[in-house]
């Protein structure tokens, strides 16, 4: 499921940013990037984040900017730079090369440079913290705020099935004498009404008719149907126990499309099918 969380706190020249944002997966795969001063914390923050979230491909940014007095930037070592770049010159002249980029060269060469390690302390880390649940909390609000439009829909989408199911249960009855007329036409005009035997013919038509009974398939996906709608309700994540159940009612419409022998029963089929592939494709972003 897609989700998004932001938050920031401003303390005593420093602002704590922490972004989370996640897309849909089959399990839970966490990103995290966090300055390295709180490297040591990614483990707290691992453990919290597959308490609070069950899946989903999830990065979280966590940033940390400081004012001008507080920041800590580079420190160049000026008398290890002045002998490289004296070193480079003397080198340049008695090679003759070309003299351009030595004192780039110098800078990149080792310990020229450092960094100013930053301290974590406990306070900073107390409000990073705190910053870091609040992103948390707005990203689940965001995820439950995504659930509830997906329920909608869900349940949108389960009603018309069982509105195209509610025709075929009023067209389902009609197909009997239906087959029998028709049934009965071609033997006439085949063999003939004298020819016919009717105990015969009637043995026959009810071990044909029997074939195309759809009482056991409408019984089940109304049944079907009516779970899945119960199973929405749950507060538990029941994506997985949906994806079962869709595919339980999946296999009960095939059926009975094949059994139908019926056009307009089978353009009812075809829509519920419709219906239906919507419904999986929104599972996918179901917890």
């Amino acid at each position: 499921m897609t989700g998004f969380g932001l938050a920031t706190t401003d303390e005593e020249n420093v602002k704590f940013v922490v972004e989370i944002k996640s897309l849909n997966s089959k399990f839970l795969e966490l990103n995290i990037k966090l300055p390295r001063a709180y490297s040591d914390k990614e483990l707290l923050l691992r453990n919290t984040c597959s308490k609070e979230i069950e899946r989903g491909k999830v990065n979280i940014s966590i940033n940390i900017e400081r004012s001008g007095e507080t920041q800590k930037g580079a420190n160049i070592n000026t008398a290890l730079l002045t002998h490289y770049f004296q070193q480079l010159e003397a080198l340049n002249a008695s090679l003759g090369a070309n003299a351009t980029g030595l004192l780039q060269t110098a800078l990149n060469f080792p310990e020229v440079i450092t960094y100013a390690e930053e301290e974590a302390g406990e306070k900073e880390w107390e409000m990073l913290h705190e910053t870091f649940n609040k992103a948390l909390a707005n990203f689940n609000r965001f995820r439950a705020d995504e659930g509830m439009v997906l329920r909608q829909d869900l349940e949108l989408r389960i009603q018309n099935i069982l509105n195209f199911f509610a025709k075929v249960d009023e067209m389902a009855p009609l197909r009997v004498p239906q087959i029998k007329a028709r049934l009965t036409q071609f033997l006439e005009e085949a063999v003939g009404q004298v020819n016919v035997d009717q105990n015969r013919f009637e043995q026959e038509l009810i071990y044909y008719i029997d074939k195309l009974d759809i009482t056991e398939e409408k019984t089940r996906l109304k049944s079907h149907c009516d779970y899945f709608l119960a199973t929405l309700k749950d507060k538990d994540a029941n994506g997985k126990k949906l994806g079962f159940i869709s595919q339980e009612i999946g296999r009960e419409i095939n059926t009975m499309g094949a059994k139908a022998n019926d056009a307009q029963i089978q353009q009812l089929v075809v829509g519920m099918k419709e219906e239906l592939e919507k419904i999986k494709e929104q599972l996918l972003n179901v917890l």
